[in-house]
């Protein structure tokens, strides 16, 4: 069964958009596929304890359910750690299954192919 990576941009001044790239990255780690979320930019903050949280619309689920829901069916976050580092946010505030890594990393755990998505 082919990997999935998913490259998310966006933290919650875009609810909307975290929680369609969290629905695929649940969607692929329910599914038995190996998942990995590539977090820059402001969505760096999403792998922090007690951030991701809120509803983007009415009739989505809640972003904190969505995270709980990927961490239990094995998803993991890879964050950037340059993003990471520049918003001087204090590493032992990752969750559980988010570690920093930046695009050697992302390219090794691609290894000979994943499928791919962008938000």
């Amino acid at each position: 069964m082919t990997s999935a990576a998913i490259s998310l941009t966006t933290g919650l001044e875009d609810p909307e958009k975290v929680t369609v790239a969290l629905l695929v990255a649940v969607g692929a780690a329910e599914g038995g596929r190996d998942t990995v979320m590539f977090l820059t930019k402001e969505a760096v903050r999403l792998a922090t304890q007690g951030f991701a949280l809120g509803t983007a619309c009415d009739g989505c689920p809640p972003i904190a359910d969505l995270m709980g829901r990927y961490q239990a069916a094995g998803g993991t976050f890879l964050v950037c750690p340059i993003c990471f580092n520049a918003r001087k946010i204090d590493a032992t505030t990752l969750i559980a299954n988010a570690s920093l890594g930046g695009t050697v990393q992302l390219w090794e755990w691609i290894g000979d192919g994943a499928t791919t998505f962008s938000y």
